[in-house]
């Protein structure tokens, strides 16, 4: 049911290279680049998920934003590429059960703070 998902960014820039090398692992791609700069990334031929610069408020309100994986394999990929783009560890990959039996994630933070997680639904 979800279009896209928008968020902004300190420094932009930081945040496209931990994305970069984190959405390869569940099949993302930067797919659409405007002036801003604001950033695209998703499966082709359409971007739903956005970064941009901070252009609202002051402050900082956590987000926490899931992204599907293809399999358990790939969730194991995307919590060393975050590790190895400096995130920090929110949890590492394993089994939640108290979410659904076959729940499998791993949670890190992005340069901004947010809780960035993703998620496989199948069995192992």
């Amino acid at each position: 049911m979800l279009d896209h998902l928008s968020i902004q960014c300190a420094d932009v820039a930081v945040s496209a290279a931990f994305y970069d090398s984190v959405l390869v692992a569940v099949g993302g791609q930067r797919i659409l680049e405007f002036d801003g700069p604001t950033i695209g990334y998703g499966v082709p031929p359409m971007p739903d998920f956005w970064i941009g610069p901070n252009m609202t408020g002051d402050g900082f309100r956590e987000s926490h934003i899931a992204f599907n994986a293809p399999d358990r394999a790939a969730v194991d990929s995307f919590f060393t590429a975050g590790i190895n783009a400096g995130a920090v560890v929110l949890h590492e990959p394993r089994v939640w059960p108290e979410y659904h039996p076959n729940y499998y994630g791993a949670f890190i933070r992005d340069p901004d703070g947010n809780n960035v997680e993703a998620v496989c639904h199948l069995p192992a």
